[in-house]
């Protein structure tokens, strides 16, 4: 996988290489924004099928309470966690936004495991090659590790990040 830039740079730095590391471990996660303004994330899923106001509803507050009880668990306080819907036209991309500072990577795996539990089979998926258990382990672990560094850094690029065709493509806003 390969970082694109405007311009033709391969460079790489925390921000860059974390939206990458997320896209790599995790096929179900769709984009990726960094809004270094507010400091959070932006995951965002997609359902094949439109989601009843209802029923999405439902996921949302369930999502919601369960990374809440995640937080108060590990013994803190979530600033932003914010899950939205976009309609568009045969599908619905969900966003789920969580603040930089208090976000782990435990946390972002429970988000993943949620979207698969609470879309089922309607949750769009990029097809992954084979990850072996240490290969995930070790993407873990660089997760881990960039959010770490994330969190005392003050960088000032507004990024958005996807795949297409086997390669992850990260571009400044």
């Amino acid at each position: 996988m390969l970082t694109v830039r405007p311009g033709g740079k391969e460079n790489v730095n925390w921000s860059d290489g974390l939206l990458i590391s997320i896209l790599v471990r995790y096929p179900e996660i769709a984009t990726i924004n960094f809004d270094p303004v507010g400091h959070y994330l932006k995951f965002s899923f997609i359902s094949s099928k439109v989601l009843e106001p209802e029923y999405f509803d439902r996921i949302k507050k369930q999502a919601v309470d369960s990374i809440e009880v995640f937080n108060l668990l590990e013994g803190r306080k979530s600033k932003v966690v914010e899950i939205n819907r976009l309609d568009c036209d045969q599908l619905n991309i969900i966003e789920v936004q969580r603040d930089l500072d208090t976000l782990v990577h435990e946390e972002i795996a429970l988000i993943v495991k949620l979207a698969r539990v609470l879309l089922g089979e309607n949750l769009v998926t990029e097809d992954a090659d084979l990850n072996l258990d240490d290969d995930q382990f070790f993407q873990e672990e660089i997760i881990e590790y960039m959010l770490e560094s994330m969190k005392g850094s003050n960088s000032e690029k507004s990024l958005f990040a996807f795949r297409e065709e086997d390669r992850v493509l990260v571009f400044n806003k």
